[in-house]
């Protein structure tokens, strides 16, 4: 099979990282990918938001398949723009990817479908929203409806916080059109694991599940980012309790869609939180593989993705081998000086360590340039390593990182319970 796959961060590089070790691949694209595609495919200079040139690229290098990597593509409908044309791809539709565009959306299908969820309200006047605030007090959760780079969630202890990150969003637009709607919500309790599935028709696969660390600093302090670290699996959430997370959460959601007449295909993400009573609750839903997520899960996996996916657009998900390791994986996230504000690129790295059988480190914002690898955003690199156990792949991983020079760089210390 030819593989185009869209997008330039971690996920991409872990997701072509696995291609390239399929049987059934025999080339892969990405656009516009990063400083690590680049050794695992062809990197094409096309932005995910040229959804045209993407689809007369797939059709003139005759791709097999092509595959989503973030949120914007989908929600733009380039999903809808290859099946008008019949190039396959692997995605929701617009209409479906709302799940994740659109937080009231997501509310509202999972009020519908009976999917256990946090109480809130939907707001579009910052007044009423205020008033809402100093109603209902904190600790408060200020969501803004649409995508923000995973940057659209402030859990606000204090009302001021609340009221801060409201007056950010409506009043100052720092998220642009994201932010001129909000969703508030209650703040529950627990903690939050990641559980993502393949889903075709009714048909539901879910992969291993993993933990993403969303905190900036150790012991889940400081601001919320797209994410410093994962591991897989994750004491939070067994995978004895896998199918509750299918019958409860995915199947009600999808069988809800199909009401409305929306059918979904393709990667379905849900930020499950369990709180102190052991009930299960969706925070949130994203339409593709997470990020930092994918690296570990990459990482674990066993079975052919391609042919995973190529079955699933065929409508034999229900048959199709999905496998996974028995070793624990845990990915720390290296982020630029400044991260999640405002960063400096162009920042030269040195010290990345070659690929093993049992570590990668996968590129997210890097660029190349005379054979220098250089900075290019905040979330930088994503040292992925395997081991028999969280605390052995940690271990693992932090050796490989503190390898790394990074100027000004920054990164977690107790991913997985830290290097010691």
């Amino acid at each position: 099979m030819r593989i185009l796959v869209i997008g330039s961060g971690g996920r991409e590089h872990a997701i072509c990282w696995r291609l390239a070790q399929s049987a059934t691949v025999t080339k892969i694209f990405c656009a516009p990918g990063n400083g690590g595609t680049s050794n695992v495919a062809t990197n094409i200079p096309l932005s995910v938001r040229a959804i045209p040139e993407l689809a007369q690229f797939a059709q003139e290098e005759q791709i097999d398949l092509t595959i989503v990597g973030p949120e914007e593509p989908l929600s733009l409908g380039i999903v809808d723009y290859f099946d008008e044309r019949g190039l396959p791809i692997f995605g929701p539709s617009k209409q479906a990817a709302q799940l994740e565009s659109s937080k009231s959306f997501a509310k509202e299908i999972m009020l519908a479908a009976g999917v256990r969820t946090a109480r809130g309200q939907v707001f579009e006047s910052l007044q009423e929203a205020e008033e809402y605030v100093r109603l209902h007090g904190a600790p408060i959760v200020i969501k803004a409806d649409g995508l923000a780079a995973g940057k659209g969630v402030v859990v606000a202890g204090s009302i001021e916080e609340a009221l801060l990150a409201l007056r950010d969003f409506m009043g100052s637009k720092t998220l642009g059109s994201a932010g001129s709607r909000v969703v508030i919500e209650e703040c529950l309790h627990g903690a939050e694991a990641s559980v993502i599935a393949v889903v075709s028709g009714d048909t539901v696969r879910p992969f291993v599940v993993s933990q993403d660390y969303k905190r900036l600093l150790d012991d889940n302090k400081g601001p919320n980012t797209g994410g410093m670290g994962a591991i897989s699996p994750t004491p939070v959430l067994s995978e004895a309790r896998l199918q509750e997370c299918i019958d409860e959460i995915f199947l009600p959601t999808i069988r809800e869609l199909r009401k409305r007449g929306v059918e979904y295909t393709g990667f379905l993400y849900a930020g499950a939180m369990v709180q102190p009573d052991g009930a299960i609750s969706v925070l949130e839903f994203n339409c593709r593989l997470g990020d930092p997520e994918t690296q570990v899960l990459m990482m674990r996996m066993e079975s052919d993705l391609a042919a995973l996916l190529r079955d699933a657009l065929a409508g034999g998900l229900r048959e199709a081998e999905l496998k996974f390791k028995g070793d624990a994986a845990v990915c720390i996230v290296l982020a630029s000086e400044g991260y999640p504000g405002k960063v400096r690129d162009g920042v030269s790295i040195t010290g990345v360590t070659p690929a093993t059988s049992d570590a990668v480190v996968f590129h997210a914002g890097t660029s190349s340039d005379a054979g220098r690898l250089l900075s290019s955003g905040g979330r930088i690199l994503c040292v992925t390593a395997q081991g028999e156990s969280v605390k052995t792949a940690a271990q693992r991983a932090y050796q490989i990182a503190e390898k790394v020079t990074l100027p000004g760089g920054q990164y977690r210390r107790d991913i997985g319970g830290g290097a010691a």
